[in-house]
């Protein structure tokens, strides 16, 4: 059965197509009543608007704004190299990619991009998110010049973003914490915990989830403050050898954000038997190598491409003011260890 047209909603609803152009258009000079008949015709014939084709009929092109942390973070260099991916497609779909970078934690920096971005005529902003009275402050500008906005990987708490595309980080706490509590299991001691920065939200929600199971299900593991290196190499490594000499019981580390090449030297010059158990997250090449030499004990990751492919359609709808399945935006979290590493 072919889909339905907008020929079929004008014959259904007994209007001209100009005035169901109109209607899917949200321009005025339609009554209210005749509103209604078109939009009922649509739901009996369970019509979708075609955005693409729309656009292309109209030579609409999206101008899509995305801001992400600069820096040596791997997951974020592979996030950046899936945009560049993603802009050479999106370009069929009349979608224009942009790409700026910013210094990863740095709430000022990433309010001047955001405004930046408004100023260039972006029909849409998606960002990694940092915790700020000046970006949300900057959020709030975009939205009222009618620019929507979406938060990628890390949220915005109190914001007027229009939706979040991302796994579920307090669950994702969680999960490492119940996979690092059994990797313990037998062994008396404490927990390390590594963070970039409590500045963005992905991390402190992070270190909610861990600490909640922690201390319900594996109390007898101490827990250490955590320390913020920034997502540095160098300086999570000078972080964690300070922290293993300085507490000569710790049995695990979780690392909830990046470093992770500093996190294994650290680790590669400890004896091997008196090694922590290790979770950490995203799959990378410095990850995937620790797995297999059984440094790290697992890897917890989340989907790039899905997450910029969903971030683009959650865009388009909400320019186009579309509804949006709320599934759209959740990311599974995977879970791979050095057995199950594809």
């Amino acid at each position: 059965m072919s889909r339905p047209t907008v020929n079929d909603v004008a014959r259904v609803a007994n209007v001209s197509l100009s005035t169901v152009d109109r209607v899917l258009n949200g321009r005025d000079g339609v009554r209210k009543v005749t509103q209604e008949r078109v939009r009922a015709a649509m739901a009996q014939l369970g019509f979708e608007r075609d955005i693409m084709a729309a656009n292309l009929s109209r030579q609409r092109i999206y101008n899509i704004h995305f801001v992400i942390p600069d820096g040596p973070n791997s997951f974020m260099r592979n996030l950046a190299a899936e945009l560049e991916t993603h802009a050479r497609i999106a370009r069929r779909d009349r979608t224009e990619i942009t790409v700026t970078l910013v210094p990863p934690f740095d709430g000022r920096g990433l309010a001047a991009a955001l405004r930046q971005a408004r100023a260039a005529g972006a029909d849409g902003v998606v960002m990694v998110a940092t915790e700020s009275a000046e970006v949300r402050q900057a959020v709030s500008e975009l939205r009222a010049a009618e620019i929507q906005v979406v938060t990628l990987v890390s949220d915005l708490s109190a914001s007027a973003r229009g939706y979040f595309v991302g796994i579920d980080n307090v669950s994702a706490g969680r999960t490492a914490a119940g996979l690092l509590g059994r990797f313990c299991q037998g062994r008396a001691g404490r927990i390390a915990i590594v963070a970039g920065s409590m500045l963005v939200r992905d991390h402190v929600e992070r270190r909610l989830g861990f600490e909640q199971v922690m201390h319900a299900e594996f109390s007898e593991l101490g827990l250490l403050p955590p320390v913020e290196g920034g997502d540095e190499a160098a300086r999570v490594d000078a972080l964690l050898t300070n922290v293993l000499r300085e507490n000569s019981d710790i049995v695990g580390v979780y690392n909830l954000g990046g470093g992770n090449h500093g996190l294994r030297a650290a680790l590669d010059r400890i004896d091997v038997a008196a090694r922590p158990r290790v979770v950490v997250h995203e799959l990378t090449a410095q990850t995937r190598a620790a797995l297999q030499d059984g440094v790290f004990d697992a890897v917890l990751q989340q989907d790039i491409h899905k997450e910029v492919a969903s971030a683009l359609v959650i865009m388009r709808n909400l320019i186009e003011a579309v509804p949006i399945d709320a599934r759209t935006g959740l990311i599974h979290t995977e879970i791979f260890l050095r057995d199950n590493l594809p």
